[in-house]
């Protein structure tokens, strides 16, 4: 599991299905020189990498975390059957897609699923998806450019429809949301009131946060022992010239391969030893 890297930068548009062609330029950036797992979507972590390093190096490498379900309900309608048109496809300037009066079938060639757009996918089946040493990846890239929120679809459906990487998921996304009853379109945005669930949970992500909330301040401080406008502390920090304290205990860089996991790394192991277990695991892929 060394060498786990977030890809920074790489937005996913929630509306079109452009983001899609850009996998096939991923094997120029230099994640995958070193990754075995790659992270789509990060946005807020309540567990330091090194507790996720920790956990990680003791699971099969062949795992990939996809939340997912065949079960399109009113997906099928929304997002399926309708067609678009994408100018950023063709444009030098992003713009809205166009909607067209008619629509298409559910395809029968392959099965769709639907699911969370925040995954985190093997080095193995990424190549899969960008190489595609058979056909499937190259249809799915072409189905999807002409799909409403493809993020919640590619990768699941790809997945799903290949035999070699179908018993490799893991049916859930690593993160901890709120949802309204009945579930609207957005998870609730996480505030103080949500903490103790949040850190119940196990689960090493989080979503969504308001700019600024205080809940921030306190993953910071409880979770992660970051201090403000400072690194999160891991196994590399050595200290600081002053020897207290008060300064940034990260000022002086040490070895960076050391690994030193915090009391986050049980909690997170929990949560994935239940995610894993016989009663989840493969009852849960892939139907």
């Amino acid at each position: 599991m060394q060498g786990l890297k977030q890809i920074h930068g790489f937005q996913q548009p929630e509306r079109d299905g452009r983001w899609v062609l850009d996998l096939i330029h991923i094997h120029e950036l230099e994640i995958f020189n070193e990754a075995k797992f790659v992270s789509l979507r990060f946005e807020g972590s309540t567990d330091s990498y090194e507790d996720l390093l920790h956990v990680l190096s003791y699971l099969p490498r062949d795992l990939n975390f996809v939340e997912h379900t065949s079960e399109l309900d009113w997906k099928e309608y929304q997002r399926a059957r309708p067609i678009i048109i994408d100018p950023g496809l063709y444009m030098t300037t992003k713009s809205d897609i166009f909607w067209v009066t008619q629509s298409r079938d559910v395809p029968t060639a392959f099965k769709l699923f639907t699911g969370s757009a925040w995954v985190m996918l093997t080095r193995s089946f990424v190549e899969y998806c960008i190489w595609g040493w058979d056909n499937l990846p190259r249809i799915m890239l072409m189905y999807y450019t002409n799909f409403v929120s493809s993020p919640e679809g590619y990768f699941h459906t790809i997945i799903c429809n290949t035999e070699e990487y179908s018993n490799t998921t893991v049916n859930h996304d690593l993160h901890y949301l709120e949802w309204d009853n009945p579930p609207q379109q957005h998870p609730r945005l996480l505030t103080l009131d949500s903490f103790q669930e949040m850190n119940n949970s196990g689960a090493p992500f989080a979503r969504k946060f308001a700019e600024d909330d205080p809940v921030l301040d306190k993953i910071d401080t409880e979770f992660l022992g970051r201090k403000p406008d400072s690194f999160t502390p891991g196994g590399w920090c050595i200290g600081n010239e002053n020897h207290d304290n008060d300064t940034d205990p990260c000022l002086m860089v040490g070895d960076t391969g050391i690994i030193k996991p915090g009391p986050g790394s049980k909690r997170l192991e929990r949560f994935i030893l239940d995610l894993i277990s016989d009663e989840k695991f493969r009852s849960n892929q892939c139907k």
